[in-house]
């Protein structure tokens, strides 16, 4: 009897045990859960969904020929009437997105891509107002755009400072998935400073990533702590299937604060260039260059005539620290690099033979400066046959790069768009004559043969190739 009143004694204890633990976990949980309620109640205002549409014309897509031999099928014995100038231009809808109220006049934030190549944009506030924005500034390396629209006493946001936040720390997005509007979503900061591949060779972003659910439509909003500060801004996901994976990027408020003042004084955004090729510092390379451990951004190439070249940054130095920013891995030189504007007196601490030395540099203007101050108002001078403008490059360019030759603007329907050429290629030669200067380029475009293949030279983020134009009589 003893036995068993122990047994179930000891069985009783092992419940009520086990009982206190669920309690005292779940007490422990409920806790520290944080409740999300009142931070979008407090800013689901400053949120607001982006549309865009962009005329086109209501072109059939098959030739002329095609459709006049169609109609004459469709009424035999009757010629066909067709003046295909005579058809309107029809409004394409195009992306759909989010963004946010950064200051009581107007003043809004969304994705560069979401507006990018639109002439109509339209912000729905979450009072279901209808504004038409204007466009402030684009600035592809950050994928960031700054819109404003004809209101006062707006709501707006807090920016926070990305700087300071965790792995392990609490975020909330509020935007419209998938035309969802005033969406809210949680999750936690998964990594920091992430560098997404394929992207420009001049890679001026560290993202923060989530595991917030993040989908089409959430692009340009706002990513808040829990303190209701923005420290991001929703930009990419990675995905196999167009959803939401729990892998979602987002562009540090940082970033975002420095390129918001450019956009605003400006309408562009200018960043330093240090002038150097790198890559990461392994466990072979920590060894041989007698490394504490591996960190750090290991000089390759110093670019000829770029402001490392003179300030004695040399090949196979390995950078540690950039103007007291600490270099752990080789791409957060770019970033931080990028986070200052041309001139700026930086200092560099590298590891030369065992030392530790610092440098003084003077930033260059990173090529990327050219490409945004162009976008910001296309050069329609120089039309040539190709379907395409150009226009030239700038001095720093020429002499960081260490080529001459002309870059692409604005592309249209021909020859250029159907070899696969973009806005932004810089283009050195065409049909084998190089190509120096815009005036250049229109006198051998202009000169080209009436028809066949003819090849094009182009740089396209750092590397060179060659291209064929098919020309049609």
């Amino acid at each position: 009897m003893k036995l068993v009143l122990k047994a179930e004694f000891v069985q009783l204890g092992k419940g009520f045990a086990i009982c206190c633990a669920l309690l005292t976990w779940g007490h422990v949980v409920g806790a520290e859960l944080p409740n999300f309620a009142d931070l979008v109640e407090l800013n689901s205002p400053t949120i607001v969904e982006i549309s865009t549409s962009r005329q086109v014309e209501a072109r059939p897509s098959i030739d002329d020929r095609e459709l006049e031999d169609l109609l004459r099928r469709l009424n035999p014995g009757q010629e066909p009437e067709l003046d295909l100038d005579d058809i309107p231009e029809m409004r394409q809808r195009g992306a759909v997105g989010s963004g946010f109220i950064i200051s009581a006049d107007g003043y809004v934030i969304t994705n560069n891509h979401v507006v990018e190549g639109a002439d109509k944009i339209q912000v729905h506030l979450n009072d279901r107002r209808v504004f038409e924005a204007t466009v402030i500034g684009l600035d592809e390396p950050s994928d960031l755009a700054l819109l404003k629209i004809s209101a006062l006493e707006l709501p707006f946001v807090r920016f926070g400072d990305s700087d300071s936040i965790r792995v392990g720390d609490w975020v909330l997005a509020i935007g419209s998935p998938f035309g969802l509007e005033f969406s809210a979503a949680a999750g936690i900061v998964s990594a920091q400073g992430r560098s997404m591949p394929g992207r420009s060779s001049y890679n001026y972003m560290s993202f923060i990533q989530t595991d917030v659910a993040i989908n089409q439509g959430n692009s340009g909003g706002p990513l808040f702590n829990l303190a209701g500060e923005v420290i991001g801004i929703n930009s990419q996901i990675l995905s196999s299937t167009g959803g939401s994976n729990g892998i979602s990027f987002s562009i540090p408020s940082n970033v975002a604060k420095n390129v918001v003042d450019q956009l605003r004084q400006s309408g562009q955004v200018e960043r330093g260039l240090l002038g150097v090729r790198m890559r990461e510092v392994d466990y072979a390379l920590a060894e041989i260059f007698d490394l504490e451990r591996p960190m750090g951004a290991f000089v390759d190439e110093v670019q000829p005539n770029s402001p490392a070249s003179f300030s004695d940054i040399r090949n196979e130095d390995i950078i540690l620290e950039f103007n007291d920013h600490k270099i752990e891995y080789y791409t957060d030189l770019p970033f931080y690099v990028g986070q200052y504007r041309p001139g700026t007196r930086a200092e560099v601490v590298i590891f030369r033979d065992g030392e530790l030395l610092t440098q003084t540099v003077e930033l260059g203007s990173s090529p990327t400066n050219a490409i945004s101050s162009v976008r910001r108002g296309p050069v329609r001078t120089n039309r040539n046959p190709l379907g395409f403008q150009v226009t030239e490059l700038s001095e720093e360019t020429r002499q960081v790069a260490g080529v001459s030759g002309v870059r692409i603007t604005e592309l249209e329907e021909g020859p250029g768009l159907s070899a696969g050429l973009m806005e932004g290629d810089v283009i050195v030669a065409l049909n084998r004559k190089e190509v120096a200067s815009t005036e250049a380029f229109s006198q051998i475009a202009q000169n080209l043969p009436n028809s066949g293949f003819v090849p094009i030279r182009i740089i396209r983020e750092g590397q060179g190739t060659t291209m064929a134009l098919e020309i049609s009589p």
